[in-house]
């Protein structure tokens, strides 16, 4: 029962923007909708992880400087942060069903969360791009009440060990740590009491890294990483708490805030499109698909709102696919879903 209240009051929620006046009108004019793009950063090549890297102090830098690059761009907070962390979520829930042992794809978990109605359970995976879901677009806090919901998410049972674990997270954040080792050690003590909930524990490290970062909302981008050669010996994954741990959550963070800027740049140019051609739009309710655009990673093909019916939006989104300003992420001829 808990997990199907969960999944309906939790699942796929809309994400916060720099949008909120438009949030409670019925009507939004398209060509009123603010696209002020901030000049995107990037994080400069000797920053970017290149072969073995042995030295401590080398990973930590080098996370450290990739954070920086990608800090001004999480503070600008452009209209579309909300599709790119929505986005850095399903690459992280990707990560994290694989780590249960499961192998749904990007596309298997966007059907997962828009074909499904809103009172039918996603199935597990679902549940879990749900999880990542909730923490891109919230506050970057947790308690325990919170874990819980997060716990059931990911398919896992609860236990008293964790109860204390919304606490020790305080206690990290206002710890000298560099963020970082702030996420390993979380991870890390996860991991310790159970071993069975490694999933959980690479989302409370990203939860930490946005904490520490006094990120106003979680940008998911280190469990990503999970399965990347930055968080490998050799053949072997590294599991927190091995050797070499936190050298390479720094790695994997270096990494995670390059590949979130590029990300940040394929949106922003889709973005700028869609600003140009929306003040052309005429058709009614084309405001509020475009502000579903910059909220979320996916809208329905065949999305309805109190103005715009199944085929007028069918034809808005076929315009703006013509005027490159966003792009078909199914594949399929039906049940289509578009995206920035």
């Amino acid at each position: 029962m808990l997990k199907r209240q969960a999944v309906r009051k939790f699942a796929f929620p809309v994400a916060e923007t720099a949008l909120p006046s438009y949030r409670s009108r019925i009507m939004i004019r398209a060509a009123a909708i603010p696209f002020v793009t901030p000049v995107l950063p990037t994080v400069p090549g000797w920053a970017v992880p290149q072969g073995s890297i042995t030295s401590d102090s080398e990973a930590a830098f080098m996370a450290g400087a990739a954070l920086n690059s990608l800090d001004g761009l999480v503070r600008a907070d452009p209209a579309w942060a909300g599709a790119w962390r929505q986005r850095l979520a399903l690459k992280c829930a990707v990560a994290s069903v694989r780590l249960a042992g499961r192998n749904e794809s990007e596309a298997a978990l966007r059907d997962a969360a828009l074909l499904t109605r809103p009172d039918d359970d996603p199935g597990p995976a679902g549940n879990v791009l749900a999880a990542w879901g909730r923490l891109a677009s919230r506050s970057a806090r947790v308690d325990v009440e919170a874990l819980r919901v997060v716990v059931d998410l990911h398919g896992l049972a609860w236990s008293q060990d964790l109860e204390g674990f919304p606490s020790q997270i305080d206690a990290l954040v206002r710890a000298p740590t560099p963020a970082p080792f702030s996420a390993a050690m979380i991870a890390i003590q996860v991991f310790a009491v159970r071993p069975d909930a490694e999933q959980l524990a690479w989302w409370l490290a990203d939860l930490v890294l946005s904490q520490k970062l006094r990120w106003s909302r979680c940008v998911p981008l280190l469990t990503a990483q999970v399965f990347t050669p930055a968080l490998h010996a050799g053949s072997s994954r590294l599991r927190p708490g091995a050797g070499g741990f936190d050298r390479a959550v720094c790695i994997a963070v270096a990494q995670g805030a390059a590949e979130a800027c590029r990300i940040a740049g394929e949106i922003a140019r889709r973005a700028e499109r869609l600003a140009a051609v929306a003040p052309s739009l005429r058709a009614k309710g084309a405001g509020e698909a475009i502000v579903k655009l910059l909220c979320e990673d996916a809208v329905s093909g065949s999305l309805v709102t109190p103005r715009l019916s199944r085929f007028g939006s069918r034809r808005l989104f076929e315009r703006l696919m013509d005027a490159n300003a966003v792009r078909e992420l199914s594949g399929r001829t039906t049940f289509r879903l578009y995206g920035l």
